[in-house]
């Protein structure tokens, strides 16, 4: 299975809370509140300026503000006062992360270890790291200390998953992702990932997965299109349409819900008309939506509408000249 790039994303991007800064890592605050909480750091530094926490506090809060210059500056201001604490060098890390420089990353996070080879924090960081490198066995050993160093650590079974996912070993990856799940029933990322397993799989128990995740996060998308996928390969066409329709009530704007019923009016109940007035929606939204027009085409040339067809396929042609589809079909149309 290829890489699923929202998770890839996260792992690159996650920056996670450390013994040092929890409050840092609440629900986001209103901006007055962000400016007090600054002011109450710089206010602790002036009165205990020698104390390295308060300069890793205000660094992970720059972090956060996307302020790296003075998140860069403060952490090492921390380290300068204190070279031993490993929660430093897992801010460090955090931050050469999001510079994009992955073996400052890795030294730093290997500097924390060597430092507290039970933090659970650092060994994450690290597994998460060497799975993004590729450096798979690398990463599911040091998920492994981290399950050891606490066994509840539901997200060390989640990167066990994915780097089994990554080397095709599907059946390690379910055992891994379902750790997970039992552990922490709220965790979204994992059912999406056992359900697509299925869904790759064409095993129904994708759908109790993609419910999982949608008890989770009711607003998501991902898994409610892939349910009215499965309903649609099911033939079970109205729980599909139905599916469809409600993403588009979160989404108005999602062209594959609209695009979908189209398929399945022009398809299977051969109701061209239908099938026309929903992938005119996705052109709508996606003017070069190219299934979509060729697929109007389609409807017209069965409604034996051969001057709208034309139409409709000689615009693929303007925004793809070479495009095969629209070629057949008005080959097809010369040959009536």
């Amino acid at each position: 299975m290829r890489r699923n790039i929202f998770i890839i994303i996260l792992l690159l991007i996650f920056i996670s809370c450390n013994r040092d800064n929890k409050n840092i890592t609440q629900k986001q605050k209103s901006d007055k509140t962000k400016i007090s909480e600054l002011e109450s750091i710089n206010n602790k530094i002036k009165n205990n300026p020698d104390d390295p926490k308060l300069y890793n506090l205000r660094s992970r809060y720059y972090l956060q503000k996307g302020k790296i210059d003075s998140s860069y500056k403060d952490i090492n201001k921390a380290l300068q006062l204190d070279s031993t604490n490993s929660n430093f060098y897992i801010s460090l890390s955090d931050i050469y992360l999001l510079m994009g420089k992955a073996q400052k990353c890795k030294d730093a996070l290997l500097k924390a270890y060597k430092l507290e080879p039970n933090n659970n924090d650092g060994l994450l960081k690290l597994a998460k790291l060497y799975l993004i490198i590729k450096e798979y066995s690398k990463s599911i050993e040091f998920a492994n200390k981290a399950i050891k160093a606490n066994d509840l650590c539901y997200e060390a079974y989640f990167i066990k998953g994915y780097t089994y996912l990554e080397n095709a070993d599907t059946a390690n990856a379910i055992i891994n992702f379902q750790n997970s799940v039992n552990i922490n029933q709220e965790y979204y990322d994992a059912y999406i990932q056992l359900a697509n397993i299925f869904f790759n799989k064409r095993d129904d128990l994708a759908i109790n997965y993609y419910k999982n995740a949608l008890n989770v996060k009711p607003e998501a998308i991902e898994p409610r299109y892939n349910l009215g996928m499965i309903y649609q390969r099911k033939n079970e066409f109205e729980k599909a349409i139905n599916t469809y329709n409600n993403i588009i009530k979160i989404n108005p704007e999602y062209k594959y819900a609209y695009y979908n019923i189209g398929y399945i009016n022009l398809v299977y109940f051969n109701k061209y008309d239908k099938a026309i007035e929903y992938f005119t929606k996705a052109i709508n939204i996606d003017p070069d939506y190219i299934d979509a027009y060729y697929n109007i085409g389609y409807s017209y040339e069965l409604l034996d509408n051969k001057t709208k067809a034309r139409e409709f396929y000689y615009k693929i042609l303007k925004k793809d000249e070479n495009n095969a589809n629209a070629i057949k079909g008005l080959n097809r149309l010369d040959n009536k």
